[in-house]
């Protein structure tokens, strides 16, 4: 189971951006939040992790089931927010959840609009644009057509329309390792879109004809539509997901993933995974020992 751009030129418009793309702006649970108490001094670079400000800001596409979504009801929810919510509760940390256009994540992070991305977010050629925690969850990029489709292999893309998300880890594979095949496609290049829901439209409607995506994102379509599409045996690429933080924030990062290795521990992860197996989250696939 994305991805868009603007400007922003100061922190205090960064943080009104981010109001305005959440429609009806970002959910916050400061239960427990405070910030730590380190004599004056902070334990990231510019004082903007969790750690120092006692809330867990995470920026997340909306549009990005079954990790971060709108839900049933209206309000956000998703695997990953579930585990950020848990992580943020758990250290006594507010939680303050910012739907973000994708392609402003960068300008909101570096300006501390949002002080982590959590969201499904690709370590395999991010890191050295992030500090990241541990990964957690292993993924891979694949190829997602229309269950009547004469497309059985990746070779079968030759001259067919190919969509992506726009900054998305699919994108990078075919720009990158899969630049030749990529050029194979009909007029030489994937075409891009803000988010994989009206991607997923574009297929069903015929408009495209096959959705290069996540992992997560193809099984999810398939457990909600498993007569409409079918994933290609060939992957493109397989990776890993972790928690994206600011460069240098290692003490947030680290504080993640130990609060994460004792929530697998004791059981939550497992449950979670349970919550969300209808939506293509599996245990299975939990990497973070």
């Amino acid at each position: 189971m994305s991805r868009r751009s603007f400007v922003l030129a100061s922190l205090s418009a960064a943080a009104f951006s981010v109001t305005a793309l959440a429609g009806c702006g970002g959910t916050e649970n400061n239960s427990g939040g405070s910030t730590s108490d380190n004599g004056g001094e902070t334990a990231t670079p510019d004082g903007t992790g969790a750690v120092d400000t006692g809330t867990l800001i995470v920026g997340f596409d909306s549009a990005y089931p079954p990790y971060g979504y709108v839900g049933d009801d209206g309000e956000y929810t998703g695997f990953d927010l579930d585990l950020a919510t848990e992580v943020a509760n758990r250290n006594g940390w507010g939680v303050q959840l910012e739907p973000v256009d994708w392609d402003a994540k960068d300008t909101l992070l570096n300006s501390g609009a949002i002080n982590c991305i959590w969201n499904g977010f690709t370590v395999e050629g991010r890191e050295d644009d992030y500090t990241f925690s541990e990964p957690y969850m292993l993924n891979a990029q694949v190829v997602v057509v229309k269950a009547d489709s004469d497309i059985t292999s990746l070779a079968d893309l030759a001259g067919k329309n190919v969509i992506t998300q726009v900054d998305s880890a699919a994108l990078d594979v075919l720009e990158g390792d899969k630049a030749d095949l990529a050029a194979t496609f009909a007029g030489g290049a994937p075409q891009t879109i803000g988010d994989y829901n009206t991607a997923f439209m574009q297929l069903e409607s015929g408009a495209v004809d096959a959705v290069a995506c996540d992992l997560s994102i193809a099984a999810y379509q398939l457990a909600a539509n498993p007569d409409a599409y079918v994933q290609l045996d060939e992957q493109l690429s397989t990776e890993h997901y972790a928690v994206g933080f600011k460069k240098g924030d290692d003490a947030t990062a680290e504080r993640v993933t130990e609060t994460l290795r004792t929530m697998d521990a004791d059981g939550f992860v497992e449950e979670l995974c349970g919550k969300y197996a209808d939506q293509g989250i599996s245990y299975d696939n939990w990497c973070l020992e």
